[in-house]
């Protein structure tokens, strides 16, 4: 008797979208994998159930959620998406009673060692080659966040974080006019008013605030492509500097010696302008400290659904 393989039930709930899956021995089913836009429904159960709905021949085991937002031990707020999840509410909308909730940027760190390399696009080679130390993960899409990775024969650990809301760098008077722009109304500027959706958002407005335009992230990165709105232009090279100075920073905080992996929507969104408006020379800026930064090598994820392999390498870990 051929025995039926067992199914997990992985999804990766972000600030725009939710992405379901099933997964079988710690391998993702490509062929299941969908796409819900979250603002369609009024909860992550609501996405599982619909989800389950078309897929009702399976049985399931265990459910693993990836969600852009703190996790807390009984109830998790996503951090730019009005829904409430708890661990009861999930079992019961799936029948299942094995359920786990991680952070979006925990399940792409468990998933990094199983990222093909094809999918891997190298934006900077370190001077270091090492296969031991950490790894980095950042995260740019409707947030921000990064987390370090550390592997060893045992296990993979990934430490949680919320570091998009930590202070925006400032380097120069410019800088500082953008950075009082953005803390109006809140009183504080963080990373992710800059480096997110909303953020590419935010900055276009700040650089065309005397003729008053505003723009959405896609229009913006489509107007920048073409070349023919200044505006456009001067978000993204605010953007990417900042990204280069951040990373930097987060790159002297965890030494990351086997790599940071840039992931996210926004992430790729940007890599074609890495080059042209200088991250790795914003990456490397930092005084004395500068040749030292060169040891680290930078990568962008180009595989949208790298989180759910990490939600599925934590089943049963």
């Amino acid at each position: 008797m051929t025995e039926t393989p067992t199914h997990i039930l992985v999804a990766d709930v972000g600030g725009t979208n939710s992405r379901v899956a099933f997964a079988i021995d710690g391998i993702v089913q490509n062929a299941s994998i969908k796409r819900f836009k979250n603002a369609d429904y009024p909860s992550l159960d609501a996405v599982l159930i619909e989800f389950l709905r078309h897929n009702s021949e399976v049985d399931i085991s265990a459910l693993c959620v990836a969600v852009a937002g703190m996790v807390l031990p009984d109830v998790t707020e996503l951090t730019n998406l009005n829904w409430r999840i708890t661990k009861d509410s999930l079992a019961k909308s799936v029948n299942v009673s094995s359920v786990s909730v991680i952070n979006d940027l925990q399940a792409q760190g468990h998933a990094l060692s199983d990222i093909p390399a094809k999918n891997l696009k190298s934006i900077m080679r370190g001077t270091t080659q090492s296969t031991d130390g950490a790894k980095l993960v950042v995260g740019i899409g409707t947030g921000f966040n990064a987390a370090p990775v550390h592997n060893s024969a045992q296990s993979t650990i990934v430490v949680p974080s919320e570091c998009g809301h930590i202070s925006l760098p400032v380097y120069s008077e410019q800088d500082l006019n953008m950075r009082d722009h953005l803390a109006t109304g809140s009183g504080f500027a963080s990373v992710e008013e800059v480096l997110s959706g909303r953020g590419l958002e935010q900055v276009y407005a700040w650089h065309a605030r005397e003729d008053g335009s505003r723009k959405t992230s896609h229009q913006i990165m489509q107007d920048c492509a073409r070349g023919d709105d200044k505006y456009a232009r001067m978000t993204v090279k605010t953007c990417v500097h900042i990204l280069g100075r951040v990373c930097g920073d987060l790159a002297l905080t965890h030494l990351p010696y086997q790599g940071i992996y840039l992931v996210g929507g926004v992430a790729r969104a940007l890599t074609p302008y890495l080059d042209t408006f200088g991250f790795n020379d914003q990456f490397t800026s930092k005084g004395r400290m500068s040749e030292f930064l060169k040891a680290f090598s930078v990568f962008v994820v180009e595989d949208d659904y790298a989180a759910l392999t990490g939600c599925a390498n934590t089943v049963g870990t």
